[in-house]
C-alpha cells in the first residue's frame, strides 16, 4: 500500500460531500431523533463493510463490467431513493393534512426501519462499488496483492465514516433543538424528501462506464 495518509486525507474530503447516505440520516435525525440517525448511519456502515469484502473478493468488479448487473442495481437504488423521497414527502403532507393520530402508526414504523434506510439506499447505490474499484487501486501497487490493501483501505473508509456520521449526526441532534418548530421541521422534511428524489432520478439517469 502506498501514500496512507493521502488515502485518509482523500477520504475524509470524500465522506463529508453530501450523499443519498447523507440525506437519509438528516432526515431521519431531524424528524425522529439522534437515536434514530445514529441506527441510520450504522446501516450505512454495515453496507460499506458489505462493498469492502464484495471489493475484496472481486464481485464488484463483476457489476461493474456487467452493463446488465449494474443496470439492476442502479434502478433498483434509484427506485428505492426516490421512494424514501416520496414517502418523506408523503407522510408530510398527512401530518398537515390530519392530526397527529394518524401520524403515530407511521412513526411506529418509522422506527423499525432507520437501520433499513441507511443500509438499502448504500448497498442498493452501484456508485459505491464503481468507487471502491476504482478510488483503491490508486494506493495500491499494481504488482502486488491487492486483498490485504484493500482490506485495510475497506475498515479504514468505513470507520472514518462512522466516525464522521457519528459526529454529524450529534451536531444536527443538537441544532434541532432549535428548530422543533412545526414550520422549520416542515420544510427540512420537505427539502430533504425532494433533495432524495433527485438523488434516485440522478442515479438512475447516470450512464455506466466500461
Amino acid at each position: 500500500m502506498v501514500n496512507f495518509y493521502l488515502f485518509v486525507l482523500m477520504c475524509i474530503f470524500l465522506i463529508i460531500l453530501p450523499g443519498p447516505d447523507t440525506a437519509v440520516a438528516t432526515k431521519n435525525t431531524l424528524s425522529h431523533g439522534r437515536s434514530a440517525g445514529f441506527k441510520t448511519a450504522f446501516g450505512t456502515c454495515c453496507a460499506l463493510m458489505i462493498h469492502t469484502s464484495a471489493a475484496v473478493l472481486g464481485l464488484s468488479a463483476i457489476i461493474v463490467k456487467s452493463a446488465f448487473l449494474f443496470s439492476v442495481f442502479k434502478y433498483i437504488g434509484a427506485v428505492y431513493l426516490i421512494y424514501l423521497g416520496a414517502k418523506t414527502l408523503w407522510s408530510l403532507w398527512k401530518r398537515e393534512e390530519a392530526a397527529s393520530a394518524e401520524a403515530q402508526p407511521n412513526v411506529q414504523f418509522e422506527k423499525s426501519s432507520y437501520f433499513k434506510q441507511g443500509f438499502l439506499t448504500n448497498i442498493l447505490n452501484p456508485k459505491v462499488a464503481v468507487f471502491f474499484l476504482t478510488f483503491l487501486p490508486q494506493f495500491v501497487e499494481s504488482e502486488s496483492n491487492t486483498f490485504v490493501p484493500f482490506l485495510i483501505m475497506g475498515i479504514t473508509y468505513t470507520a472514518l465514516t462512522a466516525v464522521w456520521f457519528l459526529l454529524y449526526v450529534y451536531l444536527i441532534n443538537q441544532i434541532s433543538v432549535f428548530m422543533k418548530k412545526p414550520r422549520a421541521q416542515a420544510m427540512i422534511e420537505g427539502i430533504t424528501g425532494t433533495i432524495l428524489i433527485g438523488f434516485g432520478i440522478k442515479l438512475a439517469l447516470e450512464k455506466a462506464h466500461h
